[in-house]
């Protein structure tokens, strides 16, 4: 009993390992045609003269630079959403603040201006920029590989 569960465990890791290697196989020769289709392009693009050359990389680059454009409008878009619903959320905490401080009448004023600047320090967050791209750390090999292709 022991032996057999064994053995069907075994074969399900090798039915596994083999559907891997035959996604991977498939996804490299995928990379492989397209290396060869670029390829292929490179070569006809040497053919051409140096005008033609130099227009149809100014069109690769219009058309790189359209889609990034697009991209950045998108990224631009959804920080502008999050940007409204954050002074929504600023506003609703801000009448909280005022409702408790009016409610806390008791309270002796020297604590008060003490909590607005607790208040002020939490509201703004300084971030380090370096460059125009954010991105996490593990995510740099991808992001070379894909400048570079």
């Amino acid at each position: 009993p022991v032996l057999r569960l064994l053995e069907a465990q075994l074969q399900d890791q090798r039915r596994e390992h083999e559907e891997e290697m035959e996604a991977l196989r498939n996804q490299v020769d995928l990379m492989q045609e397209e290396l060869e289709k670029q390829q292929q392009q490179f070569l006809q693009t040497l053919q051409l003269s140096p005008e033609v050359q130099v227009e149809l990389g100014l069109q690769q680059e219009i058309t790189r630079l359209t889609n990034e454009n697009l991209d950045l409008k998108e990224l631009l878009e959804k920080l502008e959403k999050n940007e409204r619903k954050l002074k929504k959320q600023l506003k609703i905490y801000m009448k909280k603040v005022q409702d408790f401080e009016a409610s806390q009448t008791t309270v002796p004023v020297e604590r008060r201006p003490h909590e607005r600047n607790m208040q002020v320090a939490v509201q703004r967050k300084e971030k380090d920029f370096q460059g125009m791209l954010e991105y996490y750390k593990e995510d740099e090999p991808l992001l070379i590989q894909n400048l570079i292709t």
